[in-house]
């Protein structure tokens, strides 16, 4: 009982710090943060990591179009998407995650967003990257996994709009297998069937069904690992955890039975692990097969127990903790764009405790040292919500353009140099390297919303560009905070009673 006041207690005093006042200094402690404000932000982020034409309604004005001939080498239209991160190279693996997680947020908290008056926009960041997906499968053993050489792309500091370095296409087929890359683009399809069906083009809406079929397809039936981005984006968890993963999607999605028997008979592939991120979807198919076994489906009861040893992995003071914090109270899971991993957390934590709330579980997990009901649970999820939203020992933002003192020369190209609707000439790559990388003056474009890879092991975070690991933001950062923060907005306002989602 001592252990479990603890941490209750840990839970409660979490956004109250020493906030650089020395040994005998009062310390500051922050009150909840304006969630609807960074909501929009998050959501925000990602018109400025679009790639293509841009449409009229365009709200990151700093940006022009870009890359409009994509694909073109091989007569393919692989313009759109997004950019996944400080640089211009288009990523097909974690894009689709990304898009997985945004229409997963979608689908969990599609009442709180709209509260926010974001669902419209969410939707529509929804919908640019699934529909360069839904391009990238050009047949039924082909998807586009990448386009840019990544190496050479990250030789030069250039803004897209300027971007001259090889746009290289890379792909995976039947000969040349990616099952992770595969199975996370028909998990992406899927989920984003979920919330586009609802909107007025039905007709693409079920061709995102169709092609995420075929999608599993591929990657069931062509199995091999995925290589062909390395060094950038390999894929060290191997391809089960995608095969689960999107056979969960496609089971919510279709009802088809073929997907739940997936589940059931490849549940020795599920296994316990502490971090959830585009390489490893344990975790994220626990939690979709777990609201499966609370319905009544026992025979998969593996993957809630693996989801509880997350939850026990996570949670300070459970007995089983394996993933540190800091002193400010920040889940730390490893110092090169940490934050990936405590936005992914927040979201599965955030989702679990509705989950079990709404089944009425109220005595949530245990672990052996403690036990966290699902308020608890929640609690512990908002609180990184709050870290990153400046409830910290630096007492700053890590959300660019979210409270006073945020980021300001994040490690992003094209935030970095000035936009070309203010420096109409090319700025070619070796001046990006000597005059903008380098210089400590801010960005002159603020990338509002960008979340940064954070603070490191100490609570410290040295706002400098150069710093890749703790200063980019990315597009899965933002995905995954989607949700968390619509969680942490609808545990603020006291729901009276959580129910499942509709979709």
């Amino acid at each position: 009982m001592a252990v479990k006041a603890l941490v209750v207690a840990m839970m409660l005093v979490v956004h109250c710090f020493d906030v650089g006042l020395g040994a005998g200094g009062d310390g500051l402690c922050l009150g909840s943060p304006d969630y609807g404000d960074a909501l929009a932000k998050a959501i925000l982020f990602f018109e400025g990591q679009r790639s293509g034409r841009l449409p009229a309604n365009q709200r990151a004005r700093w940006r022009g179009n870009s890359a409009l001939a994509d694909g073109r080498p091989e007569n393919v239209n692989l313009t759109g998407g997004y950019y996944d991160a400080g640089d211009n190279v288009k990523f097909g693996f974690p894009m689709a995650f990304t898009v997985t997680l945004l229409s997963w947020s979608a689908i969990e908290y599609r009442g709180d967003v709209a509260a926010a008056g974001q669902l419209g926009n969410l939707r529509a960041a929804i919908h640019w990257g699934a529909d360069f997906l839904l391009r990238a499968h050009t047949s039924p053993t082909t998807l586009y996994t990448q386009v840019g050489d990544g190496n050479a792309d990250h030789g030069c500091w250039e803004r897209p709009e300027d971007m001259d370095t090889p746009r290289t296409l890379y792909k995976i087929t039947g000969d040349s297998p990616g099952s992770e890359a595969a199975g996370e683009a028909a998990a992406a399809l899927a989920a984003a069937y979920l919330v586009l069906k609802e909107d007025g083009d039905k007709a693409f809406a079920s061709r995102l069904l169709a092609a995420s079929k075929s999608l599993f397809e591929l990657a069931n039936n062509y199995r091999g690992s995925f290589q062909s981005s390395c060094p950038f984006y390999c894929s060290y968890s191997g391809f089960q955890d995608e095969l689960l993963w999107a056979s969960a999607w496609l089971y919510r999605a279709t009802k088809d039975g073929k997907y739940l028997n997936f589940l059931r008979d490849n549940q020795g592939s599920s296994n316990p692990v502490n971090e959830f991120s585009w390489d490893n979807k344990q975790v994220g198919a626990q939690m979709l097969a777990t609201q499966e076994y609370l319905k009544g489906r026992r025979e998969l009861a593996r993957y809630k127990t693996n989801l509880d040893s997350f939850v026990c992995a996570l949670m300070p003071d459970s007995g089983n903790t394996q993933i540190r914090t800091t002193r400010g109270a920040l889940l730390f899971t490893r110092d090169s764009v940490n934050m990936q991993y405590t936005t992914t957390a927040a979201l599965v934590l955030s989702i679990y405790s509705k989950t079990l709330q709404s089944w009425g579980v109220s005595d949530g997990v245990r672990c052996s040292a403690a036990s966290f009901s699902p308020d608890q649970i929640a609690s512990f999820a908002a609180s990184q919500v709050d870290y990153i939203l400046g409830s910290n020992p630096m007492g700053m933002s890590y959300m660019v353009g979210f409270g006073g003192a945020f980021p300001r020369r994040i490690h992003h190209r094209a935030a970095s140099i000035p936009s070309i609707k203010v420096l109409s000439r090319r700025v070619p790559c070796n001046e990006g390297f000597s005059s903008w990388l380098p210089t400590s003056d801010p960005n002159p474009n603020v990338h509002v919303g960008a979340i940064v890879g954070g603070p490191d092991e100490n609570d410290q975070f040295g706002d400098n560009r150069g710093d890749s690991a703790h200063s980019e933001p990315a597009t899965y950062i933002n995905a995954a905070f989607v949700g968390a923060c619509a969680a942490a907005m609808g545990q603020s306002q006291k729901p009276a009673s959580p129910t499942l989602a509709s979709y």
